[in-house]
């Protein structure tokens, strides 16, 4: 299976909710895909249909396919603290995630591109691997030709700063401060039900 490259506004409506970021065509048809949209008869979901929605949720909000999301999880499992916490903390750690979380890359697609593309150095080494796990303290920045890239500038101009991350914007340069706690990550996750999921 290649990596879903379709309309992202149709997967965000299948979810309700504008998992890619702001979006102005889901604003104008916030419900579910379809010809007959809101009006379909749609069945109740069960509670594995539940889960099942939510894990597939987080695959999408990531990009991170189903092998890629099962060895993440398995990681999850053997470290201390909860299960769920773990997981979400791990992708948040990608370097694409990153590099999305900086604002040098508008959406997570975006940056995914920006580092496979060489465009990215991790503490000071070219890194094309978007999954590559960045830790507390490691540095982030702009290859020095491809600072003046108008999608890398565009994207800083309307940064938002998070606290476990810090930013020079002249420099294109931003350090990974800490590991976040789930309460500081924004996005709306119900890990627990990725938990029960996989727990079957």
């Amino acid at each position: 299976m290649a990596r879903y490259t379709g309309p992202s506004t149709k997967i965000a409506r299948k979810f309700g909710e504008p998992i890619f970021g702001a979006d102005k065509d889901f604003e104008k048809r916030n419900y579910p895909p379809g010809q007959h949209g809101l009006a379909a008869k749609r069945k109740k979901t069960k509670e594995y249909g539940t889960q099942l929605k939510e894990k597939q949720k987080v695959k999408y909000m990531y990009g991170v396919l189903e092998r890629q999301f099962r060895n993440t999880y398995n990681k999850a499992t053997r470290m201390a603290g909860q299960k769920g916490e773990n997981l979400i903390i791990l992708l948040e750690s990608r370097l694409d995630n990153i590099v999305y979380r900086l604002g040098i890359a508008p959406t997570r697609a975006a940056a995914r591109q920006l580092v496979s593309h060489n465009h990215i150095t991790l503490n000071g080494d070219i890194c094309s691997i978007p999954s590559a796990q960045v830790k507390a303290g490691d540095v982030v920045a702009v290859r020095e030709r491809s600072k003046s890239l108008e999608v890398i500038q565009n994207s800083v101009a309307s940064a938002t700063k998070y606290s476990w991350l810090e930013f020079d914007a002249k420099s294109l340069t931003g350090k990974f401060l800490n590991v976040p706690t789930r309460t500081e990550i924004p996005e709306n996750i119900n890990e627990q039900l990725i938990v029960d999921l996989y727990s079957k």
